[in-house]
């Protein structure tokens, strides 16, 4: 096991943070589908519940919560388009690192006003609208 040291974290580049990041933002959007499925099924076994339920999401945590869904959605459906062309195109393997940083910025370019409209509602509530 040449320039293994016991002890030490594996240091890969960005593509096992790639990898990684896919896993947990694709292990995330499951849970998330789960819970949805469940609570929307709630609604033919106790309407009342299910109301509670559906206000109960009407929280600024709960507004941080879909903001980071929708951050994991839109990361591992870029790094799948990269996957794909990674795996399919033959000079994929090639670019893959271009690639990365390529979803990296479209990531950035569309969350941080994604982010702003999800969030301004609940920060004009919790602080008062400026206007």
């Amino acid at each position: 096991m040449a320039g293994f040291s016991a002890g030490t974290i594996y240091r890969g580049g960005q593509g096992m943070w790639t990898w990684v990041l896919h896993r947990i933002t694709g292990v995330a959007v499951f849970f998330f589908l789960l819970v949805h499925v469940l609570d929307t099924a709630l609604v033919r076994v106790s309407p009342d519940a299910y109301n509670l339920v559906i206000a109960s999401y009407k929280t600024p945590i709960v507004n941080l919560l879909e903001v980071g869904l929708v951050g994991a959605v839109l990361y591992h459906a870029l790094n799948g388009l990269r996957v794909i062309l990674v795996d399919f195109w033959a000079k994929g393997p090639r670019y893959q690192r271009q690639m990365t940083w390529a979803i990296a910025t479209v990531w950035i370019v569309l969350m941080i006003p994604g982010a702003f409209f999800m969030l301004k509602h609940t920060v004009e509530a919790m602080f008062g609208s400026a206007s």
